[in-house]
């Protein structure tokens, strides 16, 4: 049963909804919303599978990712508090199955609009236009990466994603390839080659970077030569 302190903390992280009318509130988010508590490695959403509703997330994180009949994954966005799933978005504007998949990263709040009570809080200004707002903001990080996949050698890619991690990296090589879109073993064999150039230092699930400046020269597509 949905509680006024569920809807308070959903509130908090999206204001926009704070603006719709109360009764709206009470009909669309107590009423027709789902809410979950989900372990890590809990997948909300698959490529093809009937959309069932909308996550808006109260804690946790979601990685949304784009799979291959090989197996591989190619991750386009993470989704955190606050945030929206475009994928999602796309499913219920577009009444079609998702192109992605969601897979949680942590444990994970989130409160699921049902696709009604989707598409009536989208018929207001201050929802919708959130919506849209960060429709725009992915579409330009998912230009970003298409231009990285299509015009950026992997060495640069693999060396811009450590630097996003800071300068200790608890991540598994397969993770970085799933990030990267490509096989463990080329990412492991570049890792090597970093190490060996004394950017950073490899333990187990452990990357220690000790040349950022390197990596930075070679994400840019500079000179790495010192």
């Amino acid at each position: 049963m949905t509680t006024t302190h569920q809807i308070t903390r959903l509130l908090e992280f999206y204001p926009s909804l704070a603006a719709l009318p109360a009764a709206t509130i009470q009909a669309e988010l107590a009423e027709r919303t789902a809410w979950a508590e989900v372990p890590i490695a809990t997948t909300l959403f698959d490529e093809q599978a009937p959309c069932r509703g909308f996550p808006l997330l109260l804690a946790g994180e979601v990685r949304v990712a784009r799979g291959s009949s090989q197996g591989r994954s190619l991750e386009l966005y993470r989704v955190t508090p606050g945030e929206l799933c475009v994928v999602s978005t796309a499913c219920l504007f577009g009444h079609r199955t998702p192109s992605a998949h969601g897979v949680t990263t942590l444990p994970t709040t989130l409160a699921v609009l049902s696709p009604a009570a989707f598409e009536a809080l989208s018929g207001y200004e201050p929802f919708r236009r959130f919506v849209f707002g960060i429709f725009a903001d992915r579409l330009g990080d998912l230009m970003a990466l298409a231009e990285a996949v299509a015009f950026q050698r992997l060495d640069q890619r693999l060396a811009a994603s450590l630097l996003g991690h800071g300068l200790v990296v608890s991540a598994t090589h397969q993770t970085l390839a799933d990030e990267l879109g490509t096989v463990r073993e080329i990412v492991s064999r570049l890792l090597r080659r970093f190490e060996r150039a004394g950017w950073l230092s490899l333990g187990r699930e452990h990357i220690e970077l000790r040349d950022a400046a390197a990596l930075r020269r070679l994400a840019a597509g500079e000179s790495t030569a010192r």
